[in-house]
């Protein structure tokens, strides 16, 4: 059985220390270009503060959850990362080391047909937890 592997990179850059942005079409792009009929897209986030989830591509609700992500992980903080970076301007992210962790690196999704496959409200969503950045997230779709 031979195997495709095809890759390609998604740049997100962002203009707040908190945002989420629908990154379903950029992947769908990939997925639909890289002639994978049957098999697995790979979504990976090589950055420690920020993260790649599925969810609803809805505002209202990206607002309820970077409120939700920040009541989870404060701002402000008694951490010890931060404490140890406090000389170095910018470090004052370790909220975005811990969401990063509970929210996930990475998505895998199915491909059938040529085609991702989501549930009906489901998007692929980037977060940023500490922003402003440009960020460049690794896409693999594999199969036959």
């Amino acid at each position: 059985m031979n195997v495709n592997i095809v890759w390609g990179e998604i740049n997100v850059s962002t203009d707040k220390r908190f945002k989420i942005i629908d990154i379903t079409q950029d992947v769908r792009k990939i997925v639909e270009n890289g002639k994978v009929k049957e098999g697995t897209v790979t979504i990976f986030n090589p950055h420690v503060t920020c993260a790649v989830c599925i969810n609803e591509h809805d505002t209202e609700l990206w607002e309820d959850l970077l409120e939700a992500y920040q009541k989870l992980a404060p701002l402000k903080g008694n951490y010890r990362h931060n404490a140890k970076y406090s000389g170095i301007q910018g470090e004052q992210n370790t909220h975005a080391h811990i969401l990063n962790t509970l929210i996930g690196a990475s998505v895998n999704l199915p491909v059938r047909d040529g085609k991702l496959i989501l549930g009906t409200w489901q998007s692929v969503l980037f977060v940023e937890l500490d922003g402003c950045r440009r960020r460049k997230l690794t896409v693999q779709v594999t199969g036959k």
